[in-house]
């Protein structure tokens, strides 16, 4: 079962038992306010990036503190700005752009203890004429991180029949992913413009893979 709620993740992880989720995959703000300056934004998502739309605060330590209670594993994007244990497990996604608007390659944080993995997918930010940016996907959320890149993190870190979370669900590539392999997953989205954006694209998505196999 997919359940995507507009709330804030904070209010929904009060309602949640200890250990809820099996896995928790979050994308949180960074707390990067590199883009304040930039004007005349030609789309939604760059105009609610570069205004005052965009939440950039970093989470509170309330929130890591209930992430930790009820999801029994953790794998946590931007790890590298946020205060966390040590760990081995290390993410790195290798973007293939050596040009980009964002950082060529992003780190995340996990409470695996196993070795550093890394995925190679190219993917350029907002800018759909930057070398390497994947032009499959349309970008409607300025944190947009491709679908290839979910599936990957669920088929190697996750099982079969567990609950995953996300607590930031952004553009929904987490919930679109969960939906192709099967997985029981609760996504939260507090912005209501970003989560109808986000809607439409899951029914789309999910409607076009319901029609391909014959659903």
């Amino acid at each position: 079962m997919i359940e995507l709620l507009n709330i804030d993740c904070m209010e929904y992880m009060a309602t949640c038992e200890d250990n809820a989720f099996d896995l928790a995959i979050v994308d949180p703000p960074y707390g990067i306010k590199r883009f304040d300056k930039i004007k005349d934004a030609k789309n939604i998502v760059e105009k609610r990036f570069f205004g005052n739309g965009w939440n950039n605060n970093k989470p509170t330590k309330q929130y890591f503190t209930e992430l930790f209670r009820i999801s029994k594993n953790q794998i946590i994007w931007g790890g590298n700005y946020f205060d966390l244990p040590p760990t081995r497990g290390i993410i790195f996604w290798d973007k293939m752009v050596t040009v980009s608007n964002f950082g060529d390659s992003e780190l995340a944080w996990t409470s695996f203890d196993r070795l550093a993995k890394k995925f190679q997918y190219a993917w350029g930010g907002l800018n759909d004429g930057i070398l390497g940016r994947n032009k499959k996907e349309k970008n409607i959320n300025p944190a947009q991180k491709p679908k290839a890149l979910y599936k990957w993190l669920l088929k190697n870190y996750a099982e079969p029949g567990q609950r995953i979370l996300d607590t930031h669900l952004g553009s929904g590539s987490s919930a679109i992913a969960a939906h192709y392999l099967g997985f029981d997953f609760v996504g939260c989205e507090i912005d209501k413009e970003y989560y109808d954006a986000m809607m439409k694209r899951f029914k789309r998505e999910t409607a076009q893979i319901a029609m391909f196999e014959g659903i």
